[in-house]
């Protein structure tokens, strides 16, 4: 085998591992937030609509997975407080595409544990844990469990919140690679009242005990604004970059979520 063959043999190698492992999380683009320390408060109920729409995705099928290009995904999370340390949501996650229409995609629960505000500790801290089942169209993964502690802080008018995020596929494709370590990171700073403005980070770097090469890596860097409307809107929106070629190069979402108090 000669040089120039050797070379075209390897990015041929490499491209396909790169497809492989791509789809695994580029359909995930459906709740995209990090978590804040802060249940729903006791007897009260959360409802969210989070809209993300992939303006620069994946075009092709890959493991029997529809591409993310021009994508408009829909979730519906309805939270319930239920104590001043839990409350539990539920996900309604759908998808839209050129050709497809509107697809029921999955449905998750996920309940979540924190320290109560009135131990008055340093940080906040909590602990959710969300476990679902989306279909092997929009998934090379059928059923999942992710892990997700919570750490946060405001310090003045900046805020700083910490998601070391651990995923596991229970059926699928995934299962071989244990818990994946996706990692979600928020800075930002109050403004105004009103107006908030920060990054927030969103990666993927592949299994907890041996992290993949960068190129089969995932991440996305968002700048985001966050409106202070009242204590019983939540409002955030903004863009997204990916940063490697396994992520979605460009998507757009928003966050709009209402209090109720029931």
């Amino acid at each position: 085998m000669n040089f120039k063959s050797l070379v075209r043999g390897l990015i041929l190698t490499g491209g396909m591992l790169l497809a492989a492992f791509a789809p695994a999380r580029a359909q995930d683009n459906y709740e995209i937030q990090v978590y804040s320390y802060d249940l729903v408060d006791p007897g009260h109920t959360m409802v969210e609509l989070h809209s993300n729409f992939t303006i620069d995705g994946s075009k092709t099928i890959v493991d029997g997975v529809y591409p993310t290009n021009h994508a408009e995904h829909e979730t519906i999370e309805i939270t319930h407080g239920f104590t001043d340390w839990l409350e539990v949501g539920f996900y309604i996650f759908t998808s839209e595409s050129s050709g497809l229409g509107v697809q029921w995609v999955g449905d998750h629960i996920r309940p979540r544990v924190s320290v109560p505000k009135k131990w008055h500790w340093p940080v906040g801290l909590s602990l959710s844990n969300e476990v679902g089942y989306q279909r092997r169209q929009f998934s090379t993964d059928t059923w999942t469990w992710e892990m997700r502690p919570i750490i946060d802080k405001q310090l003045g008018r900046w805020y700083l919140d910490f998601n070391p995020t651990f995923d596991r596929s229970l059926h699928g494709l995934s299962v071989s690679q244990g818990f994946v370590f996706s990692p979600n990171v928020k800075i930002s700073y109050d403004f105004t009242k009103k107006i908030t403005g920060g990054i927030e980070y969103y990666g993927s770097v592949g299994p907890a005990t041996e992290f993949l090469p960068t190129f089969q890596q995932q991440h996305q860097i968002f700048p985001a604004v966050d409106l202070n409307l009242s204590p019983k809107w939540e409002v955030n929106f903004g863009l997204g970059v990916g940063l490697t070629r396994s992520t979605d190069h460009l998507i757009a979402k928003m966050i709009l979520g209402y209090r109720f108090d029931f």
